[in-house]
């Protein structure tokens, strides 16, 4: 049972980690509807988002490489002005506001179903906001170092449950006047520092309580599951946002937020303690 639990906990943090819905939320909403209290903890399906990462990182593998081996030449070269370099400094800049703030709020900051509720909702509003008011003219190659700033500022909200770390900076980079696909794509650039780190940081947590003999002895064909499980449905949905972004707005994720959101209220108004 814990193996098929892990399978589903992959499944679910590999298609919402990059779909504007929010990993967290949904992670949090499973496990607290199964009861799974064990895998359900934060340490472990932190320590899957590592599946998301290969995931990153072998479907944009040429673009990242791109990218690094252009900013290498741009620094050798003093060229301020390339696109690589720009792009590079962007994503370096604009990841540090989401650690620093990680960091600090760590252990305080609040989860629970009421919170992503709300949060859920909100951050449907402002979605369905910079559809209707983004210009959506500006391609990748545009991208300046301001635009990593004002994305990685965005990606801090996600620090609260229910936002997403892809909504909040797919919202942003909309409301910066980015096409659809590019937004998608700058966004999970430079969602990919922070997403490693911070699943570096918690699978050394899971690695030090399983020495001191925290946890069960299964605990690590139980994450080679769930890594497995999370990298599949990664690939598989960042392919799919990317193709559908292409051709179509994204009020589906804002409806669908909208009835998460409120899902989740109505149960709690009903008695459910969340």
């Amino acid at each position: 049972m814990e193996f098929i639990q892990a399978f589903i906990l992959g499944i679910v943090q590999g298609i919402t980690e990059f779909l504007p819905i929010s990993s967290t939320a949904h992670l949090l909403i499973v496990t607290k509807i199964f009861g799974w209290k064990e895998l359900g903890s934060k340490d472990f399906v932190d320590a899957i988002q590592f599946g998301s990462v290969i995931a990153i990182l072998g479907y944009f593998w040429s673009l990242i490489s791109n990218v690094v081996k252009g900013g290498i030449a741009a620094l050798k070269q003093k060229d301020w002005e390339r696109e690589e370099w720009k792009i590079l400094v962007g994503i370096a800049v604009g990841t540090l506001p989401a650690l620093i703030v990680g960091f600090l709020l760590k252990d305080i900051i609040p989860e629970s179903a009421l919170i992503i509720a709300i949060m859920s909702i909100i951050m449907a509003l402002l979605l369905g906001l910079a559809e209707k008011i983004g210009t959506r003219k500006r391609g990748f190659e545009s991208l300046q170092i301001r635009d990593g700033i004002l994305v990685g500022l965005g990606q801090t909200l996600a620090l609260i449950p229910g936002v997403s770390r892809s909504g909040s900076t797919l919202t942003t980079a909309l409301f910066l006047g980015l096409e659809r696909a590019t937004a998608a794509k700058f966004s999970f650039l430079l969602g990919f520092p922070t997403l490693t780190i911070a699943t570096l940081y918690k699978s050394l947590k899971i690695f030090k309580l399983f020495q001191a003999q925290q946890l069960p002895d299964n605990i690590v064909a139980l994450l080679i599951v769930g890594i497995i499980s999370t990298f599949i449905f990664s690939y598989l949905s960042i392919a799919f946002l990317i193709k559908y972004l292409a051709t179509k707005n994204t009020m589906i994720f804002v409806w669908y937020r909208l009835a998460f959101g409120s899902a989740i209220l109505l149960a709690i108004a009903a008695g459910w303690q969340g």
